[in-house]
């Protein structure tokens, strides 16, 4: 019986999708079952996992849901005691799944709430794409090891957050009475971020599975690393994450950080070219956050997870001089 689900959200990647299921298919680890869930692709992709995949479940939406709402249809789908969520422009090494789900195994507690695999760059593997998410007080979320090699990386840690490019997690725990599902209302970027926040508020711990080795590509949906429509959304969700999570005792200590990361990519976005866009999407965060939906998403304040707290703001800050050190 499979362990595991990879659920592969898929919107107009023919250029990689082939390749994606290809490597999974070549792994060592064959008893897994695979979701697809398209996003009204227009591009053909759909029709090359059908013809030449019918082993693989497919869900299909009539629009672009977004990455939370197909990974929730998907992991709704699935059975298995564990989900690994994969992005349809990656080449997953012989071993991932594997891996991944070794780093969960050895949790006899369950106390590991996912694993993030090692990314490494499709187009040049002599750099390291991701090797685990954190977040700082400046409201900033960073992949550590980004152009760094790959080998610096090649032991088990304790991260932030997964990246939910290429990541695993216990079913289980993503009920609604335990972490909960990714949030819709992300649409896209800073949901991997808001959901191990969210299970490190409940105690809980996020992953890094050294040897679970994924290539990515990056950017192959939104189409480059900047971009108006991420700048803005980006933007957006970074406000968001911040409501959600963060009592407000915790937002005032923090709040000289937040103003100074804030400026500093205002600054960054108009040099770029997106400053009107980051601007924007600063304001539709505010709005999100002080909507209906918004407040309904608010993480209520528990005394007794006090410590959790008091653990998630040392790391806070802490994370601040892993950003400084590159």
């Amino acid at each position: 019986m499979a362990k595991s689900t990879i659920v592969i959200p898929n919107y107009n990647g023919i250029k990689y999708i082939e390749t994606c299921l290809d490597s999974i298919f070549a792994g060592t680890t064959t008893d897994v079952e695979i979701i697809v869930v398209d996003n009204a692709s227009t591009d053909g992709s759909l029709a090359i996992v059908e013809e030449k995949f019918p082993q693989v479940r497919v869900i299909k939406n009539k629009e672009n849901t977004g990455f939370s709402v197909a990974v929730n249809q998907g992991i709704a789908a699935s059975t298995t005691p564990y989900v690994i969520l994969l992005n349809n422009d990656t080449r997953a090494d012989k071993l991932f799944v594997r891996e991944l789900e070794r780093v969960l195994d050895a949790d006899k507690d369950n106390k590991v709430f996912s694993a993030s695999a090692r990314l490494i760059s499709l187009y040049d593997k002599e750099k390291t794409d991701d090797a685990g998410d954190f977040y700082c007080a400046l409201g900033w979320a960073f992949a550590r090891g980004k152009g760094k090699c790959p080998a610096l990386y090649n032991k088990n840690c304790e991260i932030f957050a997964s990246c939910a490019g290429a990541a695993i997690y216990r079913r289980a725990l993503l009920s609604d009475e335990k972490v909960g599902l990714f949030d819709k209302e992300h649409f896209a970027y800073f949901e991997d971020i808001d959901l191990g926040y969210r299970a490190k508020i409940l105690g809980y711990e996020n992953w890094f599975a050294a040897n679970a080795v994924v290539y990515h590509a990056g950017s192959a949906t939104s189409g480059s690393r900047y971009n108006a429509f991420k700048t803005k959304l980006a933007a957006r969700n970074s406000v968001y994450l911040i409501y959600k999570n963060m009592p407000f005792l915790q937002i005032l200590i923090n709040f000289p950080f937040l103003a100074a990361g804030f400026l500093v990519k205002t600054l960054f976005f108009v040099k770029k070219g997106f400053g009107k866009e980051y601007l924007t999407g600063l304001v539709n965060g505010v709005r999100l956050s002080s909507s209906q939906e918004g407040k309904a998403h608010k993480q209520k304040f528990c005394a007794k997870r006090l410590g959790n707290y008091i653990k998630i703001q040392v790391e806070l800050w802490l994370n601040l001089i892993r950003l400084m050190q590159g």
